[in-house]
């Protein structure tokens, strides 16, 4: 009998530990902290993507404490996978978990983040299901696993929690019953036997993705050619007929930078051969050298799956998944071998006669179009895995064949993940949804990726114009005219109008080009929520929350504790405001501060909602006191290597700012060696009221791009 208690008593502290192993602790970066649950997998989302942490720009964010009490962050082990739980009070709100288009709020949300193509609900099944989340409270949370992660942010209630309440409620009664729990814990499901995970400190909210971005290698840098307009044209456009379109729009003066070659560039598509189609361009070198000569680039659609069609096509095959993707060949990409068979036909082919990206189509989904779960890849990694990460992978792999030319590119992308920060893409898909679309740009900021509003076609030259102003205040600004065969111009009742703001985002290109440069430099997303903004926090006490004031009594109280969607800040001075089609007025909700109108510099108000009717003409925009807007001449392409270009320097509000202006090459990876510089913008008011600008000397033997340079005060006295 004791020999049989002895053992019940052993098996039991046997369970016990399996369920309650503590996590090891280990502080990797100022205000970085691994946690390692259990026995994770060899492979993960930072070993896909190769994501290098900047470690000394993580230092220079600072150091911070853990946000959390480290006891109340938990895990169990349970029929092979692992259960994460982080504590959540009654007032945080939570943000991220990946690429989401309609919603901003995410607690309360049962998601799955799984890649896929966005099918009209926020699952967690989108594009880039970036498994990262952040809370109001100034922290953040990754976890770092190639798997399909299950979450409940905020939607359980354990029968041992501390909020469970004292007294039940009967439905019947019907008084203060909820369908829903409050909940005390964000909980996690990884199917694996461990996990790493890492928690971002803050304190404040903007430093949270800062970190996060950092960790990831900080923000991508595009060439400044990749911040111009681009066109994509239709599928089986020719070599002659790319050329009269580049000719229509010098001839008609709208800005191209580069041109998106679509399926038909390839002498097969869907699968790919990843060779030129000879009928339609018979000398592929000479087309793009011709191009390059004319300041045009040429970006060129890829699908990863290989063609038995394709010249390498029985040398990959052995090195290849055992499912196809639209018959084709699903390379391996974790293979050396593979990679070198099918990253070299793209460097000879295009990249060695001067492409300068692409765009990678169908490494989202649908579950059909994609290999099953059953699926089984040469390397031993799981089809689970490689559905996670073959977006990343093949963003990475691109990516270093330009690095290796010292060549910066700038392309899209339809999937990405956590570990993606540092790459050359802007995602983009095939929904078309306006509001949609700015809730993903909103959204892309709290995931370490970068959305594109794309303009494809329009019903009506309202809603052709509203699409191209927002697109404009975007990652990229471009034309999908992949089957529409849509130009800028081809709403004549508003063509003037897009030509004016596809010239204002060439203006705007030195302030663009910084704003990129403090993604990467300092993990600042470019475009992001109105909640990293300063002053525009509210503050929801607990005792508030519990009594139920009613904010109405406080509209601005109000307006801040909802979930805004559709305004957003654009660098550190810009908060924009779309409008959609059939509005003529809309509400804005300004952050504390004083804020000024972007075209006339008038003031507008301070910690307040507006109600703005801007005319057709404009896309509401608004300068915080102080901004500072570096601008050049209008320009149809992006300036080249080394060019030099005057600067007019807008400034809004009445305090003294300044503004530190990236600078260099434009083009190379000559900045991380040093060849770059920041050259200070100073506005100082005089005795009189009056303002002074100024700029700093350039730098010896650093680039140097800034011709003339002239002051312009926005805000009248």
């Amino acid at each position: 009998m004791k020999k049989i208690s002895l053992l019940a008593i052993c098996l039991c502290f046997i369970v016990i530990q399996a369920f309650s192993q503590a996590i090891q602790w280990t502080e990797v970066y100022p205000g970085v902290w691994k946690g390692v649950a259990g026995k994770p997998e060899n492979f993960d989302l930072l070993k896909a993507s190769g994501a290098k942490p900047n470690s000394t720009a993580l230092a220079k964010v600072g150091s911070a404490t853990f946000p959390l009490q480290q006891a109340d962050i938990k895990f169990e082990l349970q029929d092979g996978k692992t259960f994460l739980s982080f504590p959540l009070e009654l007032e945080e709100q939570l943000y991220g978990f990946g690429l989401n288009f309609q919603t901003v709020h995410q607690r309360a949300k049962v998601l799955e983040l799984h890649v896929d193509h966005y099918g009209g609900k926020d699952n967690g099944r989108t594009h880039a299901p970036v498994p990262f989340y952040m809370s109001s409270k100034g922290y953040g949370v990754f976890i770092n696993s190639a798997r399909y992660i299950k979450v409940w942010a905020g939607t359980s209630l354990r029968k041992d929690s501390p909020i469970f309440p004292a007294e039940p409620v009967d439905r019947t009664a019907g008084k203060n019953w909820q369908s829903r729990n409050t909940s005390d814990a964000v909980e996690i499901l990884v199917p694996a036997e461990g996990v790493e995970f890492y928690v971002f400190a803050g304190p404040k909210p903007l430093q949270v993705m800062q970190r996060y971005n950092l960790f990831n290698g900080g923000g991508y840098l595009p060439p400044r050619w990749g911040l111009g307009f681009t066109q994509r044209v239709k599928t089986r456009f020719t070599d002659k007929e790319v050329k009269e379109e580049v000719q229509a729009f010098q001839d008609k003066g709208y800005p191209l930078d580069f041109v998106g070659l679509e399926p038909g560039w390839q002498s097969w598509a869907y699968p790919g051969s990843f060779t030129w189609d000879k009928g339609r361009y018979p000398n592929p070198q000479a087309f793009v050298k011709e191009m390059l000569n004319k300041g045009i680039r040429l970006n060129l659609w890829i699908n990863p799956y290989v063609s038995p069609k394709a010249s390498f096509y029985k040398e990959i095959r052995p090195l290849t998944g055992s499912h196809t993707v639209w018959r084709g060949a699903v390379p391996d990409f974790n293979l050396p071998e593979a990679r070198k068979i099918f990253f070299n036909q793209l460097k000879q082919d295009q990249i060695d006669i001067g492409v300068s990206g692409y765009k990678i189509d169908e490494v989202d989904g649908y579950d059909y179009h994609l290999w099953p779960d059953i699926a089984k890849f040469p390397s031993g990694v799981s089809a689970e895995q490689m559905r996670q990460t073959y977006g990343l992978m093949v963003q990475r792999y691109t990516s270093d064949l330009f690095k290796e030319r010292n060549q910066r590119t700038f392309g899209l992308v339809r999937a990405s993940n956590g570990g993606g920060t540092s790459f050359p893409y802007v995602i983009y898909n095939d929904y078309y949804n306006h509001e949609d679309f700015i809730t993903a740009l909103i959204n892309s900021g709290f995931s370490g990726v970068l959305w594109t509003p794309e303009v494809r076609a329009s019903k009506t030259g309202e809603e052709w114009l509203r699409r191209f102003q927002s697109n404009v205040f975007s990652p990229m600004a471009m034309i999908n005219a992949w089957s529409s065969g849509t130009k800028p111009w081809t709403y004549p009742d508003v063509a003037e109008q897009v030509k004016e703001f596809s010239l204002l985002r060439m203006k705007m290109m030195p302030y663009w080009y910084t704003t990129f440069a403090k993604y990467h430099f300092e993990g600042i997303p470019p475009f992001r929520a109105m909640n990293l903004e300063e002053g525009f926090q509210q503050e929801v006490k607990r005792e508030v929350a519990a009594a139920n004031v009613n904010l109405e009594e406080n509209p601005y109280a109000e307006a801040t504790s909802k979930e805004i969607k559709d305004q957003y800040m654009a660098g550190d001075y810009l908060l924009v405001a779309p409008m959609f089609t059939g509005q003529t007025s809309r509400k804005v909700v300004l952050p504390k501060g004083k804020w000024y109108d972007f075209y006339t510099g008038d003031f507008v108000g301070d910690g307040k909602v507006i109600t703005v009717t801007p005319g057709l003409d404009k896309i509401p925009v608004f300068v915080k006191d102080g901004g500072i807007i570096p601008m050049m001449p209008a320009k149809l392409h992006a300036p080249k290597l080394n060019e030099k270009v005057d600067l007019e320097v807008r400034f809004y509000g009445d305090k003294p700012a300044s503004f530190m202006l990236y600078d260099d090459d434009g083009e190379t990876f000559n900045y991380e060696k040093g060849a770059y510089s920041w050259r200070e913008i100073k506005i100082e008011k005089l005795k009189n009221g009056t303002f002074k600008g100024s700029i700093s000397a350039p730098e010896k033997g650093k680039p140097n791009t800034i011709g003339k340079v002239s002051f312009t005060y926005m805000t009248k006295k």
